[in-house]
């Protein structure tokens, strides 16, 4: 098995983050008071079907909280794992550049002016990136370490509109052009197991984004929600949920898919155990990582196998 990247068969987060700066850097996330256009009419309503009420930022500190209090109560938590890590503020919840820039500065820096911040990443619709959020991105990127994170899921149109996604394939790749032209790493969230997509549908996806030059990817399971707009959707149809099995599997020929360079922020994710309804077994996280790291050391595979087959 080829290992390029450490102890595992893939370039990890972990590990690229070890590599550049030499220690464990640890995410906090952050909720930095924003809305998203896919909520209050702008772009939509009722935003993305699979989003939570906390705007897939269920684990993101408490949003009534100033930005240095929020870091301060997650270094707090995270330090009792790491005692000796760095961190990167993380803008997790709903959409973060949603705001005028003046704001967005003043959130920004509040929370790189932090002691023992590293860098920041921001997550963010790529229909909210005016050319003054832009322009902000970019000085950002010339003072600290940072990624813009664009929530993309899926590049079927079809599953992108029955998810309320509320913009075209065009509008994401426009996106990236205008990120990557500014240097500005581009990391994309993708979701596997999106109501009447094929395994074909998945792989294409992540054929897709990589061909577009980014930096990193997600690789998300579906969770259905309790608070969320799929979970009424699943009571009616019970579409089929990926097995552990079945995901783990996925997981690997994505892997195989995915250039070197690309670094890999995920392999699946967490779901609110208050909330989560399916799939169950995604709450065992640890055991579904050691499962596919059995299955390619079985396997023999590692991230890039397959390109030369494309």
């Amino acid at each position: 098995m080829k290992m390029l990247w450490g102890d595992k068969p893939y370039n990890s987060l972990n590990y690229h983050l070890k590599k550049h700066f030499g220690k464990k850097i640890a995410k906090i996330s952050i909720d930095g008071g924003f809305n998203c256009p896919n909520r209050d009419g702008k772009a939509g309503f009722g935003g993305c079907i699979f989003c939570s009420e906390k705007g897939s930022g269920d684990f993101a500190e408490d949003r009534s909280l100033m930005i240095k209090n929020q870091i301060e109560k997650g270094k707090s938590q995270t330090s009792k794992k790491w005692k000796d890590a760095s961190y990167l503020a993380y803008f997790q919840s709903f959409t973060n550049t949603y705001a005028p820039v003046f704001e967005l500065r003043e959130k920004y820096y509040s929370a790189l002016e932090c002691e023992n911040i590293c860098g920041i990443a921001i997550a963010t619709r790529p229909d909210c990136l005016p050319e003054d959020v832009l322009d902000l991105l970019e000085e950002l990127n010339s003072k600290t370490y940072m990624w813009v994170e664009l929530g993309f899921q899926t590049s079927k149109e079809n599953t992108a509109e029955f998810i309320n996604r509320c913009y075209k394939n065009d509008v994401f790749e426009k996106a990236v052009y205008e990120l990557k032209k500014r240097n500005i790493p581009v990391v994309v969230h993708t979701i596997f197991g999106l109501p009447n997509e094929t395994k074909e549908d998945m792989l294409n996806t992540v054929k897709y984004v990589t061909s577009l030059g980014i930096d990193g990817i997600k690789l998300q399971l579906l969770h259905v929600l309790s608070n969320s707009k799929l979970y009424a959707y699943y009571n009616n149809n019970l579409f089929p949920i990926l097995s552990q099995d079945e995901y783990t599997d996925l997981v690997i020929e994505a892997l195989e898919l995915i250039p070197e360079n690309v670094v890999i922020h995920r392999l699946t994710g967490d779901g609110s155990r208050e909330n989560l309804v399916e799939p169950l077994w995604s709450l065992d996280k640890r055991g579904t990582l050691n499962l596919i790291h059995k299955k390619m050391r079985e396997r023999n595979s590692y991230q890039g196998k397959n390109l030369k087959n494309l």
